[in-house]
């Protein structure tokens, strides 16, 4: 039994974060029902090559609903008296104009914790633009320090803003307004800001520049690449090495194991000789590949490892030590995390077809056979059961 055990999550389809702080909420246990639309929807984010692929939609079970449909309202309403929270990710005031809004929803259930997901926020003059990861961390300031110092700001991923600065500031915001309810408090509305979270987990980066230990060029600092100490290295295959040795004592076993202990270079912290360092850095790795400075560095605190991809990275020996990756339908993926001592996280099953598990999904959730037709009627499907 997970962690959240017991709490009913009802979700609205969505992409991106939404689906992944549902996934975080489902890994520890929550039972989420998602609503999905009766007909996938075009021109929606990326693609995935069939429901079983869609790792962040693991977990949960489905029901259909179509909400441009006036019936439908009331059938999800009926599911959200039911449930401990809702997870919509739509543009501010769709869920007021579809009467799901968290003034209805409240009133049905006043303990309901109500988690909203947008990139610009509830509120605001950017409220209701339509905007991607991208542009989140853009604004947020977090971007204009990724990248090279001669080209653009390089985008990372989606995992800034969607993900991290997304899906998991509203999970962790919906597990602590639970836990206010928990405490006997009221239920509340969660607005979690992908360009807000993004500016959270650059917190660190306005300490340094309030304390003057921030440039704002890029690869200027220690944490951009500015520092040949804290970047990555070309192999003589043409792979990669990260370099972490922040601290003196790290930095003196990276020189040794790259045979330049005794080269003569200049001071770790001397910025006029890091052009120097850096050049000389990258001609030691360019002498073997990336398996065999990996072999070299094995067992030694230089703090460097090897640049893996994606799909070498679940073969590693730590990741197979821990069972850091699992395979779920065919699929290789992150096993859920954090991990709890007392109630561990699973993987329940993998992402629902349209309406798949839904008839006894709405069994758990204590409707009985009046009310399953009754919101049957109101436009509810679900797959029949096998």
């Amino acid at each position: 039994m997970g962690v959240l055990s017991g709490i009913r999550v009802l979700e609205f389809e969505a992409i991106g974060p939404g689906p992944f702080g549902a996934m975080l909420l489902a890994d520890m246990g929550a039972d989420v029902l998602r609503i999905d639309r009766p007909l996938p929807p075009q021109d929606l984010g990326p693609k995935t090559n069939g429901k079983r692929a869609d790792v962040t939609g693991r977990g949960r079970r489905s029901v259909t609903l179509d909400l441009k449909q006036p019936q439908a309202v009331e059938a999800a309403l009926d599911l959200m008296s039911r449930a401990d929270v809702v997870i919509e990710g739509f543009r501010p005031g769709t869920m007021e104009r579809l009467g799901l809004g968290p003034q209805a929803a409240l009133a049905r259930n006043p303990r309901l914790v109500y988690g909203r997901m947008t990139g610009w926020g509830q509120t605001g003059p950017l409220a209701e633009r339509a905007g991607h990861d991208l542009n989140y961390i853009a604004l947020s300031g977090v971007l204009s320090g990724i990248g090279r110092a001669d080209g653009p700001p390089v985008p990372p991923l989606n995992l800034v803003g969607d993900y991290g600065g997304g899906g998991m500031l509203l999970a962790l915001g919906v597990v602590a307004a639970l836990f206010n309810v928990q405490r006997g408090g009221e239920g509340q509305v969660v607005d979690a800001a992908m360009i807000e979270g993004a500016a959270q987990l650059g917190s660190v980066i306005w300490g340094l520049l309030a304390s003057g230990n921030w440039r704002e060029e890029r690869e200027s600092n220690l944490l951009d690449g500015g520092t040949p100490w804290y970047d990555s290295y070309r192999t003589k295959d043409g792979k990669y090495m990260s370099v972490g040795a922040v601290e003196s004592r790290f930095y003196a076993e990276l020189l040794t194991k790259l045979g330049l202990a005794d080269a003569g270079l200049p001071a770790q912290h001397d910025r006029n000789g890091w052009p120097v360092l850096r050049e000389r850095f990258a001609a030691a790795f360019l002498t073997r590949t990336r398996d065999e400075w990996s072999l070299i560095f094995e067992g030694g605190d230089a703090c460097v490892a090897p640049v893996l991809s994606f799909s070498e990275a679940p073969a590693h020996p730590q990741h197979r030590a821990r069972g850091s990756f699992v395979e779920v339908a065919g699929v290789v993926q992150p096993a859920p995390a954090p991990r709890f001592s007392a109630t561990p996280s699973t993987i329940a099953k993998p992402a629902p077809q349209r309406g798949e598990r839904g008839l006894a999904a709405l069994r758990d959730w204590g409707f009985d056979e009046t009310a399953v037709e009754r919101m049957r009627e109101h436009g509810l499907g679900y797959q029949p059961e096998a």
